[in-house]
């Protein structure tokens, strides 16, 4: 028997067997993290010139509207006080982003990089679709969604 993406039955029954297990659970989610992450960030990052962290960043503050402080975009990532400072020295440097301090820092999108951001959202859209979403189906999607949430 074929799913939908020419997969065989066995397939899924193999996946089934890895989640009874939870270290063979945890090895299977990492892999298709890897896997995602790396042909996502190789079809638009890197083609525009950005690191996977610029790309990540960006993609917070345009989200949040242009800026954040340091400390929620530093917690919304799941990065410590360190990694997001050195990330951001760079990208200040490289015109992407501004620090202000003021009753704590506030990170905001410099006119660089909200151009930079602009520039790549369709390639990244299309690929998070083509290695992401158009594997899954609706219900796939809203299911992982909640326990991404729940995470």
């Amino acid at each position: 028997m074929s799913t939908r993406n020419g997969e065989t039955a066995a397939s899924d029954e193999a996946t089934a067997d890895a989640a009874s297990e939870p270290v063979d659970f945890w090895s299977a989610f990492k892999r298709a993290h890897e896997a995602v992450r790396a042909r996502v960030i190789a079809d638009t990052a890197e083609a525009a010139g950005l690191s996977e962290p610029d790309l990540t960043i960006l993609v917070n503050l345009n989200k949040a509207g242009g800026a954040l402080r340091q400390s929620e975009l530093a917690a919304s990532l799941g990065w410590d006080r360190t990694r997001i400072s050195h990330q951001l020295t760079r990208m200040g440097k490289r015109g992407l982003v501004t620090r202000e301090r003021a009753g704590g820092v506030t990170v905001a999108l410099t006119d660089g990089g909200r151009a930079a951001i602009t520039a790549v959202h369709p390639g990244l859209d299309t690929a998070v679709r083509r290695h992401l979403t158009d594997k899954l189906s609706a219900q796939e999607i809203e299911t992982l969604s909640s326990v991404f949430r729940r995470l």
